[in-house]
């Protein structure tokens, strides 16, 4: 499978300048690409393909007064800028047409030089090269500093320089694994039930409260904030203040994806099996728990999860997000009335007490087994009940007696 390794960079004065030339290059290529392609479909003609965008914009571009300083970069990075325009439009396409899953994309959007993220792409054929000294060497740019935390399974077939927004720079690489990952089996399988004040609940019993970095760091956040808001716009004040809230944000982003990179593994490490609930993260986002949704990152937390567990051989698997795990028994599969959330445990009529998180991580577990299979034949999900007589409205005298207290006429 393939896997990214991101490291840190550290790129001389000289050096940031020319990532800057080449940050700008990709960027004006990529939005000459989508102007000439806007312009081919307002004027009715046929869409422009690649081989002709390629030749157009970058061979020759170069040999015209406008855009002779396209030469100055390597052309590898602009060729990857209309890459990236076509797999837009791709992506777009897929889209429109129902072949791609999700909520719809829109079609590409111009890239701006103000934009937070820079980012430009070496293929194998920029023949970029980690020395043996440990720095990267890249066409046209030098030899970065690279600060290595591990080292590369294999020889990377890919490498993307970012400067996010404090300021920073790394090198992406792609990496093709061909060595045999799989984890000793275990014998435990575990469902989970992601929630805001305790991030995850198991079905074991075991809660892992929330951290909340983002909550812990409002104060910080506030006062940087203010100070930005008192900065005259244009000024340089208003620059290295806006750098000092990116870095601030950037800190919460790192310690989160730290912290749910590390409680993946141990998951990882310790079952064979994990089952999660495919939660509606989009959606809950717009409610007015947004901001502890977002500081939570139940969708990086999960997508961790997924691909681990391909890499190191376990089972990974959603439950549908519609499946009532918190109102079934998880003991014998009633499904009760709704719940309110400040409601944490309840009774079933069967006798069970039940604690709200852990017998949604019990169903959770029991459906996710359901719908992989059982290799022994066994029902894993709990069996159907009855409903009592009185809940059940089948007698005729019964279903006219309601509709007339609700004030429905019956024939």
């Amino acid at each position: 499978m393939q896997l990214r390794y991101q490291f840190r960079v550290y790129p001389t004065p000289v050096q940031q300048i020319e990532l800057a030339r080449a940050f700008g290059c990709a960027r004006v290529v990529f939005n000459d690409g989508l102007r000439l392609r806007q312009q081919a479909r307002e004027a009715g003609e046929k869409y422009i393909s690649e081989g002709e965008l390629s030749r157009r914009l970058i061979t020759e571009a170069k040999l015209t007064p406008e855009r002779a300083w396209l030469g100055e970069v390597s052309a590898v990075v602009l060729q990857q800028a209309l890459a990236d325009l076509n797999t837009a439009y791709r992506n777009f396409f897929a889209s429109v047409t129902g072949k791609r899953k999700g909520r719809k994309l829109a079609p590409p959007r111009f890239r701006s030089r103000k934009d937070n993220r820079q980012a430009i792409r070496f293929t194998k054929n920029s023949r970029f090269k980690v020395l043996d000294n440990g720095r990267l060497r890249l066409p046209k740019i030098g030899d970065l500093v690279v600060r290595w935390s591990r080292t590369l399974p294999s020889d990377p077939s890919s490498v993307a320089i970012i400067r996010d927004a404090a300021g920073r720079y790394f090198a992406s690489f792609v990496v093709q694994t061909t060595q045999d990952e799989t984890l000793p089996p275990v014998d435990s399988e575990i469902g989970i039930d992601l929630g805001l004040t305790h991030f995850a609940v198991m079905s074991d019993g075991t809660k892992i409260a929330a951290p909340k970095f983002l909550r812990r760091a409002t104060r910080r956040l506030k006062r940087l904030q203010q100070a930005l808001a008192r900065k005259q716009k244009g000024s340089a004040n208003r620059k290295k203040a806006v750098v000092k809230v990116a870095r601030a944000h950037a800190r919460v982003a790192d310690t989160r994806r730290d912290w749910q990179h590390k409680l993946s593994t141990a998951i990882i490490r310790d079952n064979q099996a994990m089952y999660v609930e495919d939660l509606c993260v989009t959606g809950l986002g717009r409610t007015r728990l947004a901001k502890s949704v977002h500081d939570a990152g139940w969708a990086s937390f999960t997508a961790m999860l997924e691909y681990k567990a391909a890499r190191y051989g376990r089972t990974f698997g959603r439950v549908d997000r519609f499946f009532p795990s918190t109102r079934m028994c998880s003991a014998c599969g009633r499904v009760n009335e709704k719940m309110a959330l400040n409601v944490r445990a309840w009774d079933c009529l069967c006798g069970s007490h039940h604690d709200r998180d852990v017998n949604a991580a019990k169903n959770v577990l029991a459906a996710g087994q359901a719908d992989n299979g059982n290799d022994r034949g066994a029902q894993v999900r709990p069996g159907l009940v009855p409903a009592p007589r009185g809940e059940a409205v089948t007698h005729p005298h019964a279903a006219c007696a309601t509709r007339s207290a609700e004030g429905i006429s019956v024939l």
